[in-house]
């Protein structure tokens, strides 16, 4: 019988579960929540700081003289661009140019890369090197070998730099290594939560020890440890899509309705700057021949609903508009306004009534000529049992992009 595994950081954290429930994240045990305070979890991602085991996340590690010319030839930001010490956000595609996965990948030193991602893709890239030729890359999954934590909020820098001076010089998407509790690490300026944040990788064996050492510089800042449902929302105010919500790997999905280009996920500016770049990465055909053409189905855009109008149709009903840590992946519909009633134009993934911003907030597809900043539409909204439209408008992503994101930090104080 299959049991579900534990991360190296689980020892620490099945104490502090006070909700006594878990799911599962590739295979592992997870908390979506840690307190009966969805709501407390969220706000230490926004007013002070907190800690997130994402170790679940499959890890790649990419070696030898072809290691470069494969991840060039495989992902659709051009590697090259990123140096030693930098890490980029990016995605992957099949032939056709339909979105496989996306995630982040590393250039820890010169001719070695990590890359992690939601779903395995050891297979893809070992296949890929050999069908262009690559023998001299060594792909292997080393995602055992290493735990990753998430320290995410406007008081992260504050708690990190009690143990290291090395990342108070990062800037977004850079990285350190360093030592922390003794144990060598890797420090990345990067997270999910649209908010100041770093990610720390650390060996398996030295996991507990990095894990405490955290702990025992946040206590002064309030630091708690976070679920995946507090991450989610905080994902959606950010603009940052979820793997099986907001788009389906390419390759589990049985028709091209179910399928994403970049484009189609709003992620052309992952294509800028192409002019003078030979790379014959797999899928660049296809995209260019979308973007010559404008064919591109749908994008991927915010909505914002009226909170007035969100308010109105369930007063009507009777009952209370809900709230309070509502958070949805589902598929709410969306209709053109102005012409013929529940003409259906596109729809929304990830849904959220953000106590942040004070509205409920939507990633949602729709087609280009809907997908202008400003422009009103309806969604479909359930009143007990009974569909309602409710007026929304189109926003830019992100939602929430606070400066202290991107913007420097000091060093901390002896």
């Amino acid at each position: 019988m299959h049991r579900p595994r534990t991360t190296p950081f689980h020892e620490r954290l099945a104490p502090l579960n006070e909700t006594g429930i878990w799911k599962h994240w590739a295979g592992h045990l997870v908390a979506p929540q840690y307190q009966a305070s969805l709501t407390q979890e969220y706000y230490a991602i926004r007013n002070a700081v907190a800690l997130l085991d994402t170790s679940p996340l499959f890890k790649l590690r990419f070696t030898g003289p072809d290691a470069r010319a494969l991840l060039e030839q495989a992902l659709v930001r051009d590697i090259g661009r990123c140096p030693p010490g930098r890490a980029q956000y990016t995605c992957w595609c099949d032939p056709r140019g339909f979105v496989e996965q996306d995630g982040v990948v590393m250039h820890t030193t010169e001719g070695e890369y990590l890359l992690t991602a939601a779903e395995p893709a050891l297979r893809h890239f070992r296949e890929l090197a050999r069908q262009r030729g690559l023998p001299r890359v060594e792909v292997e999954d080393v995602s055992t070998d290493w735990g990753i934590l998430a320290l995410q909020g406007p008081h992260a820098h504050e708690v990190l730099g009690q143990l290291t001076d090395d990342a108070a010089p990062l800037r977004p998407f850079q990285l350190a290594t360093t030592r922390i509790a003794q144990r060598p690490v890797t420090i990345s300026r990067t997270g999910y939560t649209g908010d100041l944040g770093y990610e720390i990788w650390v060996r398996s064996p030295d996991a507990i020890a990095v894990w405490d050492a955290l702990v025992a510089a946040g206590r002064g800042h309030n630091l708690t440890p976070l679920g995946t449902t507090a991450l989610k929302m905080a994902r959606v105010e950010a603009g940052l899509l979820l793997l099986g919500v907001d788009f389906q790997p390419s390759r589990q999905c049985w028709v091209d309705e179910e399928r994403d280009t970049p484009l189609e996920l709003g992620w052309e500016w992952m294509l800028r700057g192409r002019g003078g770049d030979p790379r014959e990465f797999v899928g660049r055909e296809a995209i260019e021949a979308e973007r010559r053409a404008e064919s591109s189905r749908w994008t991927t855009v915010g909505l914002g609903l009226d909170w007035r109008d969100y308010e109105r149709v369930f007063v009507e009903a009777g009952v209370l508009p809900p709230h309070h840590e509502l958070y949805a992946e589902t598929t709410m519909s969306v209709y053109r306004r102005g012409g013929r009633e529940w003409d259906l134009a596109g729809h929304i993934g990830s849904f959220l009534a953000s106590s942040l911003l004070r509205r409920p907030i939507g990633l949602a597809k729709l087609p280009l000529d809907l997908a202008r900043p400003g422009v009103e539409v309806d969604v479909e909204v359930t009143v007990i049992r009974r569909p309602c439209l409710v007026r929304a408008r189109v926003e830019p992503l992100p939602f929430f992009d606070p400066p202290r994101r991107t913007a420097p930090v000091g060093r901390s104080a002896p």
